[in-house]
């Protein structure tokens, strides 16, 4: 998955991108390249074609045949070049006309553009964003769909300290151990941004990742857990995840980037079609199917289109 804050760390240390998982390959515009009926394409297809482009991570490659397969069902000629590679491959490729649009994450997209960006206002990341990026991509409308830091507890803490929002921890988290990555400890929407704008300081820190981390909360090696919030295992496994009302960690909704001059009425229609029903309950669900039950995601992606009412 993509990034966030916690990946954007990573990232720009490395190569000045968001990283995201997989591996692009050799050459990472020239594989990968199918449509939702399993056809090749490219960006000189037609005047009426559109190349969904995504990073090699599975949720984008969900995302990208979910946008192809709406496209098609409106009548664009849509094709996919799926896996190009992590934020700064595929914003180029978006550019020299490899690809036509591309799943995007608003937060992330903007402190792309702007390493300083701290704004969290959903509505407000959206139009900073829209004053950030190139004057030939343009924003469709975003989604409620986000994927984003959360803090996350067993039903049963939920129900115990009688918790719904990450405000709700002040009064006991002393008592408690949080499990999260090693760089939340120390990034400023980590535990730092819990203590200043939740007066949320926990009793002790574990630093842990990916399956160990989902384990340990699951198995109470820790009372709370930093998940990104369309991970399948937070409704797996009924976690219970805490509002995060002051915005400590940004806004991160999925939005449409696509290059201008490819944005027809009939595209606007179909992506923004998808935007209006995606919400990140969805996604997390889509995504489970996709990661936990291995199934297609083209296949995973026309599901969705018929229980939406897109197809």
């Amino acid at each position: 998955m993509p990034h966030r804050f916690t990946r954007v760390a990573v990232a720009v240390a490395t190569l000045g991108l968001l990283a995201a998982c997989g591996s692009s390959g050799s050459d990472p515009l020239g594989s990968g390249s199918t449509s939702s009926s399993g056809s090749t394409g490219s960006a000189s297809a037609g005047g009426g074609s559109i190349v969904v482009g995504s990073a090699d991570f599975s949720e984008s490659q969900l995302l990208a045949e979910i946008y192809a397969g709406a496209l098609t069902a409106k009548g664009v000629n849509a094709t996919t070049k799926l896996n190009i590679g992590a934020r700064e491959i595929y914003l180029k490729a978006l550019q020299d006309g490899s690809i036509d649009v591309v799943p995007e994450y608003t937060g992330a997209l903007a402190y792309f553009y702007d390493n300083s960006f701290s704004e969290t206002d959903p509505d407000k990341v959206y139009s900073a964003l829209e004053g950030l990026i190139p004057a030939q991509f343009q924003l469709l409308a975003k989604s409620a769909a986000e994927d984003n830091d959360s803090i996350n507890v067993t039903k049963e803490t939920a129900d115990k300290y009688k918790l719904s929002s990450i405000a709700d921890l002040a009064s006991v988290a002393g008592d408690l151990t949080l499990g999260a990555p090693p760089e939340f400890q120390t990034r400023p929407q980590g535990i730092p941004g819990l203590a200043k704008d939740y007066g949320v300081t926990f009793k002790s820190f574990r630093p842990l990742k990916g399956q160990q981390l989902v384990q340990a909360l699951k198995n109470g090696q820790v009372d709370a857990a930093n998940i990104f919030s369309t991970d399948p295992a937070i409704a797996e496994n009924g976690f219970v995840t805490l509002t995060d009302d002051k915005r400590l960690f940004g806004s991160q909704n999925v939005v449409p980037l696509i290059v201008k001059v490819k944005d027809t009425p009939e595209v606007t229609a179909a992506l923004d079609g998808v935007s209006k029903v995606l919400t990140t309950a969805t996604l997390s669900d889509l995504l489970k199917k996709v990661d936990v039950d291995k199934a297609d995601p083209a296949t995973v992606a026309k599901e969705f289109h018929t229980q939406a009412g897109l197809a």
